[in-house]
């Protein structure tokens, strides 16, 4: 729908209106001169009467073009829900040597780990499109991959970029939280989560993850863990499939007292699916966020009448001098014939 934020500065359209009406006209000079080339200079006269009739029109239209603009002219969109958040979500994914482990199943196919959580975490970021979030990735370093914010595609195209080995083979849990601590201690935000996500034990790094949790249990930062990785899987080998544990290296126990320290909860999934149910659990830990208010996106719309304006002006000068130097031209040329009779 389209409407001026300042109306009431419409009013002034009549200004020129009242200026004519209010203001007398100037006495016209009623001295008489004879010219002998009386039909050439009536010829300009008229043409005179002509530009100054045009000029009055033009900014006539000008100052009805800059009024508009001065009005704040908007087009406002359809209603739509306000929706806050006082939330900031971090995730913490491993991208260790570990996790190249093939033994996730999606679909007909068995991928690896990493893989499983791409798909699984685009899914949860398209869910908390309120939330700001950001993304953390941690092996022997753990470090930035994405900062805090609300453009989740950006957020959702460097998750899907992540490699396995980018940041070493090991795996630095503490290193994870205490960066994540540092990226949100100046967060206004009263609600901080850290989503967690491993599929091994704390070996690299300089903080010990129950160190960094307590930290967090300090600062209000909740850490939700989860511990990735089946419990079993068929290995081929020379007297034959052989089943093993890929996840004998899950340190549980310590993702239990990290949750536990921080008012969060640990989670263990074995599979796609399952990772997928425990997503789905978190949003329900985590509420998405009510909506409130009803807002009406707006558009400004100035610039459409304040452009115009400016292309007239210009048109307007373009004429003007084009005239200016014909009437040079006639003058010139009745001179000249003046001079010759």
């Amino acid at each position: 729908m389209f409407s001026f934020q300042w109306p009431w500065l419409l009013l002034a359209a009549f200004t020129p209106l009242l200026i004519y009406k209010l203001v007398k006209p100037a006495k016209p000079s009623q001295s008489a001169l004879l010219v002998p080339f009386y039909q050439q200079l009536e010829t300009f006269t008229l043409q005179q009467r002509s530009l100054s009739r045009m000029r009055l029109s033009m900014l006539l239209v000008l100052w009805l073009l800059l009024l508009s603009a001065a009005a704040k002219p908007v087009w406002q969109g359809e209603p739509q829900p306000l929706i806050t958040s006082p939330r900031d979500l971090m995730l913490a994914v491993d991208i260790s040597g570990s996790m190249e482990t093939k033994d996730m199943q999606l679909g007909q196919q068995m991928v690896d780990r990493l893989t499983g959580i791409k798909v699984v975490l685009n899914g949860f970021i398209q869910r908390r499109k309120q939330d700001r979030m950001g993304l953390i990735l941690f092996a022997d370093n753990a470090y930035i991959q994405t900062p805090l914010t609300l453009d989740h595609k950006v957020l959702a195209g460097f998750l899907n970029e992540a490699q396995i080995g980018f940041a070493g083979r090991k795996t630095a849990i503490g290193d994870a939280i205490g960066l994540a601590l540092k990226r949100m201690q100046k967060s206004p935000e009263k609600s901080k989560v850290l989503v967690l996500l491993t599929d091994g034990a704390n070996t690299a790094g300089t903080v010990t993850p129950l160190a960094a949790a307590a930290v967090a249990a300090e600062q209000g930062l909740k850490i939700y863990t989860l511990g990735f990785g089946a419990d079993e899987m068929l290995v081929k080998s020379f007297f034959g499939d052989r089943k093993v544990n890929p996840s004998a290296d899950l340190d549980e126990k310590s993702l239990q007292k990290i949750a536990d320290l921080t008012g969060g909860k640990y989670f263990r999934a074995r599979s796609i699916e399952q990772l997928v149910e425990i997503y789905q659990l978190l949003d329900q830990l985590e509420p998405l966020p009510i909506e409130g208010k009803i807002v009406r996106p707006q558009r400004a719309l100035f610039y459409w009448p304040l452009g115009l304006a400016l292309l007239l002006s210009m048109v307007w000068a373009a004429i003007y001098l084009s005239m200016q130097y014909s009437d040079f031209t006639l003058l010139k040329k009745t001179k000249k014939a003046r001079n010759v009779s």
